[in-house]
């Protein structure tokens, strides 16, 4: 089988995969900007997850590759106090590129974020972004508050290592196994290994695209979710102890939550990072149509993640609650009590309940 070099973004594999009229220009827009700038200037939200860091460290790659763009200088960061890659990740080729926030641009002349829906994602270089004279937003999420000056945003994609790709595309660079590494850690990270119903055919052409490079994907599950310090198994018995059923919830669908302390990690010493495989194990619960997680941060709010089998539109309770999403996946933050986020949260899954399904 012969894989293309490239893949268009209106693959006739994928139905429904043209984009919108006027998509096209905004594309082509992106690529003029990133040409003529002499300074770009990367950013994804922060804790960041395969998709977030990922699409950006592919594109940082190939923007440093590109014929003639050597004296384009290129920044990326995320604005996490303190600055650390999450252990899962690093892996990924291309820690050199990054910067940390205190030294990111006040006012970047060009400035690219990547899976982030509200500029508050940006944590430490929300500011950066308000003060940028262009900000392309490089989005998936449904919930995406169209904050910046141009907007590549597609809810359609299955993650944004998928618009990221495109870009790549777009700008003519070939892909590396260095770019394909950020851009497959990306697409299995936000399909559940091509579990969810997001899959179409085309991530599966641009997969093997990818694979194409050499990338070995046993050793980007392993280093995603098939390795853990012996102290998460304590701390899974733990908060998978205390985790509550409740049948009637989500208007008669279920939910499942459960939540993962300070203390929690602190008697195992445990980083936050292990926190986040915690909702894969409780989703699978057979009574509960939704699952819920809070995972307390060092600073004491919570992060709350929400997982639907599709009867409950957890993005749009989440959205509510002050978060975003997709509607099988989605989350936000809670300043408060658990207590007082899941009384929230109850009446918005309620509300967000599809009686059809």
């Amino acid at each position: 089988m012969t894989i293309p070099g490239r893949i268009p973004s209106d693959h006739p594999l994928e139905p429904g995969r043209v984009r919108p009229a006027g998509m096209a220009a905004d594309w082509a827009r992106a690529v003029r900007i990133l040409d003529g700038a002499r300074e770009v200037c990367l950013a994804c939200h922060i804790r960041p997850d395969g998709d977030a860091l990922g699409s950006m460290l592919a594109v940082a790659h190939a923007l440093r590759q590109r014929d003639g763009s050597s004296g384009q200088r290129i920044i990326a960061s995320f604005g996490d106090q303190p600055f650390e890659i999450p252990k899962i990740l690093r892996f990924l080729p291309g820690a050199d590129l990054l910067s940390p926030p205190d030294s990111y641009p006040a006012r970047p002349q060009v400035m690219v974020t990547f899976d982030a829906a509200s500029p508050d994602r940006l944590g430490l270089l929300e500011a950066s972004a308000a003060r940028a004279e262009e900000l392309i937003v490089l989005d998936h999420h449904a919930s995406n508050t169209r904050f910046g000056t141009l907007h590549l945003i597609d809810p359609a994609a299955a993650a944004t290592a998928v618009l990221a790709h495109d870009l790549i595309d777009a700008l003519g660079v070939p892909i590396t196994r260095d770019i394909a590494l950020g851009l497959y850690a990306g697409i299995v990270t936000d399909t559940g290994s091509f579990k969810y119903s997001s899959t179409s055919p085309r991530v599966h052409q641009i997969a093997a695209q990818l694979l194409a490079t050499g990338i070995e994907p046993g050793a980007v599950a392993q280093e995603l979710w098939d390795s853990a310090p012996f102290g998460y198994l304590g701390m899974l018995s733990l908060v998978l102890g205390r985790a509550v059923l409740e049948p009637a919830a989500a208007a008669g669908h279920g939910l499942v939550w459960t939540t993962v302390s300070r203390a929690d990690r602190a008697v195992y010493g445990l980083h936050y990072d292990v926190a986040e495989s915690v909702i894969d194990l409780l989703r699978r619960t057979d009574e509960a149509d939704v699952a819920v997680v809070l995972k307390e941060s060092e600073d004491g709010r919570w992060m709350v993640s929400s997982r639907s089998k599709g009867k409950v539109d957890v993005g749009r309770a989440c959205t509510r609650a002050g978060g975003g999403g997709h509607r099988n996946a989605a989350g936000f933050t809670a300043p408060g009590t658990v207590e007082e986020a899941m009384a929230g949260l109850r009446d918005y899954l309620a509300d967000g309940a599809d009686s059809s399904r």
